[in-house]
């Protein structure tokens, strides 16, 4: 069984720009993702699929493979994550069984969590597996759309008159590691296929960093981390 990483990494974030080379600690931030897939044994190939010259060079640098260069039409704002994963198992080359897709905005998981969500999904029959966290203290239970005259409507009204202890736990997909079987995900052009499976991260290595106040929130996790 041949198994590849794809860590999509575009140049042209706007949120915060260029976040996937900016220093993180000491070094780029797509170097933590990159480190974690060599690290956790799991992968005959670790590659990056980016349109930017510069996040190539930085990828190799690290140990990364870089087979292509994306297309520009899949380098935008709006192109699904979902199909440049496919783009790139279309062009990476050789027979591809499981695909794992490691986004580069989420420096904290580690190669043990690589690993054990490998293990869980060669144990189940799903086809596709989402890393997954639990929500905190911000229940989606409690969650309200604003009315165009400016009032709140809840999304869930009995869950307002229930205590948080007795609420449904749920949980939140995020982007640190996909796994898929190639021709399921061929098949259904998505991670979501039907019966897809989750493996549960703790929600400090689960951080998607999307914005200044996530940079931030990385910097004071890493603080924290240095006094353990």
């Amino acid at each position: 069984m041949t198994t590849v990483a794809i860590i999509p990494a575009r140049g042209g974030s706007k949120r915060l720009p260029r976040k996937n080379i900016r220093i993180l600690d000491g070094q780029p931030l797509i170097a933590y993702t990159i480190h974690a897939a060599l690290e956790s044994g799991c992968f005959d190939r670790v590659c990056v699929s980016t349109d930017d010259e510069e996040i190539a060079e930085i990828s190799r640098a690290h140990g990364a493979e870089i087979p292509f260069v994306r297309d520009a039409s899949l380098a935008d704002d709006v192109s699904p994550v979902s199909q440049v994963i496919i783009d790139a198992l279309q062009r990476v080359g050789g027979q591809t069984d499981v695909v794992a897709q490691l986004m580069p905005n989420c420096p904290f998981r580690n190669s043990d969590d690589i690993a054990g969500g490998f293990e869980a999904f060669n144990r189940g029959t799903a086809g596709t597996q989402l890393s997954v966290t639990s929500y905190g203290w911000l229940y989606p239970w409690w969650a309200h759309r604003q009315g165009d005259d400016g009032a709140l409507v809840p999304l869930f009204p009995k869950a307002l008159v229930t205590r948080s202890q007795d609420l449904e736990r749920l949980l939140c997909p995020t982007g640190a590691i996909w796994w898929a079987k190639t021709d399921v995900l061929l098949k259904h052009g998505t991670f979501y296929a039907p019966g897809y499976s989750g493996f549960e991260i703790p929600w400090d290595r689960a951080l998607d960093i999307d914005d200044e106040d996530d940079w931030k929130m990385a910097e004071a996790l890493i603080q924290l981390k240095s006094r353990e």
